[in-house]
């Protein structure tokens, strides 16, 4: 199949997700960020909750899951910083945190707008949604047409 993408975009370097409903199955999650808000997938056989959201409950294989909402706030419990090796298009620092969010679930999560040993364990951090590079998709008659993406991060308070 001929794609008018065809050498123009390179799918492996981009660091990232495909996040609308023709690509993967969590599309909502990339709504729900659009929107401002934190979420994940919740079974609703045995009611635990995943981050990342899934498809399937990791816990008793049940795909009968839900949409809920996680607090926008957390407090970090680990740090991470990376100053060499850090990947293609990331500014150093490259700043992860465990992230505690209300005693509902941890998560590992980048952290922007931090300097090499700002972050403490037990400082609060918030939620940043912030737009990547869209992803051009073939349209009809051979159009690119650029998909609008975001990510998140959290950010200390």
């Amino acid at each position: 199949m001929n794609s008018a993408l065809e050498g123009k975009y390179a799918v492996t370097m981009d660091m990232y997700p495909l996040e609308s409903s023709d690509f993967n199955r969590i599309h909502p999650f990339y709504d729900h960020l659009k929107e401002g808000r934190l979420t994940t997938t919740r079974c609703r056989d045995c009611g635990k909750k995943s981050f990342p959201p899934r498809v399937m409950c990791p816990h008793c294989m049940s795909e009968n899951l839900e949409w809920a909402d996680l607090p926008v706030t957390g407090t970090v419990l680990v740090v991470t910083e990376e100053e060499v090796g850090v990947p293609v298009g990331f500014e150093t620092p490259l700043i992860h945190a465990l992230i505690d969010l209300s005693g509902e679930l941890s998560l590992f999560a980048r952290i922007r707008g931090c300097k090499t040993g700002e972050l403490k364990e037990g400082d609060q951090v918030k939620l940043t949604v912030f737009p990547v590079d869209p992803l051009p998709v073939d349209g009809k008659k051979g159009v690119v047409i650029l998909q609008e993406r975001v990510f998140f991060a959290f950010e200390k308070l």
